[in-house]
Formats: C-alpha cells, sequence, structure tokens
C-alpha cells in the first residue's frame, strides 16, 4: 500500500521551532527598546512585500512592477482617514488596504488586457499615473506629502500596535502564500506559470485565477504599506511611490533569496534588510555589497540562496508537493 504525504522531516521540525519563534517575537516590544522595533517592523514589512510580489511573479508568471502603487496608495488613504475623516490611527490601517484592493480592480482591468513585457511596463504606467493624482490632491498634501496626526496615542501604544500589525502581515503573508500554493488554486497558478495553454486546456480559467491573486497581493501589499507609514507619521509621494524605494528592492530580494520559493524571500529580506541596517552609515558600501550580492548570485547561484541550500540538502520547509510513498519506508515513488 501507498500514502500521501504533504509534510517533509525538516517542515515538521520547522513548525515545533517556529511557533514558540512566533510567540518570543511576539513579546519584542515588552522588552526591547524603540529603535529595535523600529527596525523589526521594517524586516517584517519587507518580508510580506516580497512574498506578496514572488506570489505573484514566481507562483502565477505575473510580473509587476508597479507594486509601489499599493504602497504608495495606502500610505495616502492613512492619511486621507485619519487627517480628513478622523478614523482612528489603528482602524485606518486595514480600511486603508481594503482600499488599496478595490483601487486594484480598475487597475488589473486595465493591465489585464496587457501581456508580458507590456505587462510589467503598463504596471509601472499606472503606478506612476496614481502618483500624480496623490501628487495634485490638496487635501493628503499635494507634492509636499503629509504627517499623520497621532494626536491622543502614546509613543509606547503606537509602537507596541503597529509592531503587531508588522509581525501579523509579515507572518500572515507567509501563511497565506503555504495555504493558497497547497489549494486548489495554488495548483492552478503554478499549472498556469509553467504552460499557460496547457492550464487552460484543461478547464482552469487563467484569467479569473491571476485577476483574484492580483487583487489578494494588493491587499497585503497594501496592509504592508500602511503599517509602514502608519509608523513614520510622515507620508511623500516621491518616497510612498518610489520604483527605487519599494519595488526594485522586493525584485532584488526575491531574486536573490529564490523565485518561485517560500522560504527564498524571507531570506532575501533578512539578507536586504541586514545590508541596510550594517552599511546604513556608508551608502556608497551599501550599494558595492548589494551589488555583489546581485552579482554572485546571477553568475553563480541563479536559483538564489534558498534553490542552492534545497539543491545540497534536499530540505523543503514548505512543502507544497504531495509524495507519494510506501507505508512501510520512507522513500518517494513520485518524488511529488
Amino acid at each position: 500500500m501507498t500514502k500521501v504525504l504533504r509534510a517533509t522531516t525538516a517542515s515538521k521540525i520547522f513548525a515545533v521551532i517556529g511557533l514558540p519563534t512566533i510567540l518570543l517575537l511576539a513579546t519584542v516590544p515588552s522588552w526591547a527598546d524603540r529603535s529595535t522595533i523600529r527596525k523589526l517592523i521594517e524586516l517584517l514589512i519587507l518580508i510580506s512585500l516580497a512574498q506578496m510580489w514572488n506570489l505573484l511573479a514566481g507562483f502565477a508568471g505575473v510580473v509587476s512592477v508597479g507594486q509601489q502603487a499599493f504602497v504608495g496608495l495606502a500610505a495616502y488613504s492613512v492619511v486621507a482617514l485619519v487627517n480628513v475623516h478622523g478614523v482612528g490611527l489603528y482602524w485606518a490601517v486595514p480600511l486603508a488596504a481594503l482600499g488599496a484592493a478595490l483601487v486594484s480592480v480598475p487597475m488589473g482591468l486595465v493591465a489585464f488586457r496587457l501581456r508580458g513585457s507590456y505587462f510589467a511596463i503598463g504596471t509601472w504606467v499606472l503606478a506612476e499615473v496614481t502618483r500624480l493624482v496623490m501628487v495634485n490632491t490638496k487635501k493628503v498634501g499635494g507634492g509636499s506629502g503629509a504627517s499623520i496626526r497621532v494626536t491622543g496615542y502614546s509613543i509606547a501604544s503606537r509602537d507596541r500596535t503597529f509592531y503587531w500589525m508588522a509581525l501579523a502581515v509579515g507572518i500572515g503573508s507567509i501563511l497565506l502564500t503555504y495555504g493558497l500554493l497547497r489549494s486548489k488554486l495554488g495548483l492552478q497558478l503554478q499549472a498556469i506559470r509553467d504552460n499557460e495553454d496547457g492550464a487552460r486546456s484543461l478547464g482552469a480559467n487563467v484569467y479569473r485565477t491571476r485577476f483574484l491573486l492580483w487583487v489578494v497581493v494588493a491587499f497585503m501589499t497594501g496592509f504592508s504599506g500602511a503599517v509602514f507609514y502608519a509608523n513614520q507619521f510622515r507620508v511623500q509621494p516621491g518616497e510612498a511611490f518610489g520604483v527605487s524605494r519599494w519595488t526594485a528592492p522586493i525584485i532584488f530580494m526575491v531574486i536573490i533569496g529564490g523565485i518561485g520559493t517560500i522560504e527564498g524571500p524571507i531570506i532575501g529580506a533578512i539578507a536586504y534588510w541586514y545590508f541596510k541596517e550594517r552599511f546604513s552609515n556608508s551608502p556608497e558600501w551599501y550599494a558595492i555589497a548589494l551589488g555583489l550580492l546581485a552579482m554572485g548570485i546571477a553568475l553563480f547561484v541563479q536559483k538564489g540562496i534558498w534553490g542552492l541550500i534545497r539543491r545540497r540538502f534536499d530540505v523543503h520547509l514548505f512543502p507544497v508537493r504531495r509524495r507519494v510513498a510506501a507505508d512501510t519506508g520512507n522513500t518517494d515513488v513520485t518524488g511529488h
């Protein structure tokens, strides 16, 4: 007899270690200083953004260079909700994420009329159009940006709440990706990525599947952006909608970590964050270090750092494939 396996030995060990680690991370505000909390918030946001772009590009084959649109939209939505409409600061964050998801629908209707490189360029153009709209909207600060009103909220309360939000979106992005990929939708996504015509011939609705994912990613990306800028209390269009501030680093993190994997974006985000912190006072060395790392990955490890680890040790922390194994042994029959 045979049985279908989903977990691996490594994934079981990782799950046992992972839960206490998450619980420990949840206690950070009770013992860490403010500087550490803010740095960890940024790391968790980077992990979320990298996971979401990887979900689009790595698993659905949808390469977008306009993700900064959802970061900026959510950031300015927080400004509008708090400063103009008087919504509570903490409630404004999920509402801003919802707003980004709603705006992603008409954006997607335009972008998904394009294919390949035209889609990538189209998403960048849409992001620029969104930035120009915000620049010319005086109620949210226009071109000079705006500060978010935080009166009535203590510094300790803000740090604690936004850290927990960042932890939720960081861990949530990983669990969301893992859950989707283990579902029928995830199977469709990977089939569409690998052979779009073949997946369509087997009954997969390519357009609907990718569009649904686009909206989900917009929500999570917007949530990440809202948490980050609500914690910064200052939004400027050049940064919030900046390709070099958000989308370029996101792509960098996914590529060096390993595109098309769940573990890769985590590793890439940690590496990017480490170099950013390590060379914070030396921007020249920071650029050199990132450049050398990117060149090394491109030349010698095309599948990223995690791809190298997985090939060398055959480790799968987030297994999404089914494996058929004999009841009396551990040897895979199919390898999937």
